[in-house]
């Protein structure tokens, strides 16, 4: 199997990014820790389709973007880690990718708040 390009798989997860964002809208609690954290997630996943890294290059891509984040770094590492989780579910189970391929979907992506 010739693995996916990292843009096409991030551009992937930024559309199931969409049901969480509907699952945390709908939480009671304070929930801005986690919308900092998709915002993250977001930034990166758009940097990482606008860079097309190859996917032997990846992870040190990811790296890279962690260390340029500066103080940032803990929360910035934190979404690289995920990311680069997803990456790896994504190459060993072709369910996962299929699903993405799908468009990610999810009742929690399109419910109303």
């Amino acid at each position: 199997m010739i693995p996916p390009r990292p843009a096409e798989l991030c551009r992937q997860l930024l559309a199931a990014l969409e049901a969480s964002e509907g699952r945390r809208k709908r939480r009671k609690r304070d929930t801005t820790p986690d919308a900092i954290g998709l915002a993250i997630k977001r930034d990166l996943l758009d940097r990482a389709v606008a860079a097309d890294p190859d996917p032997d290059q990846f992870e040190a891509w990811l790296l890279e973007q962690c260390a340029a984040a500066g103080p940032a770094e803990g929360g910035m590492r934190a979404m690289a880690l995920s990311i680069f989780e997803e990456w790896r579910l994504a190459l060993g189970a072709g369910s996962f990718r299929d699903w993405l391929a799908q468009g990610a979907p999810s009742d929690d992506a399109s419910r109303e708040i």
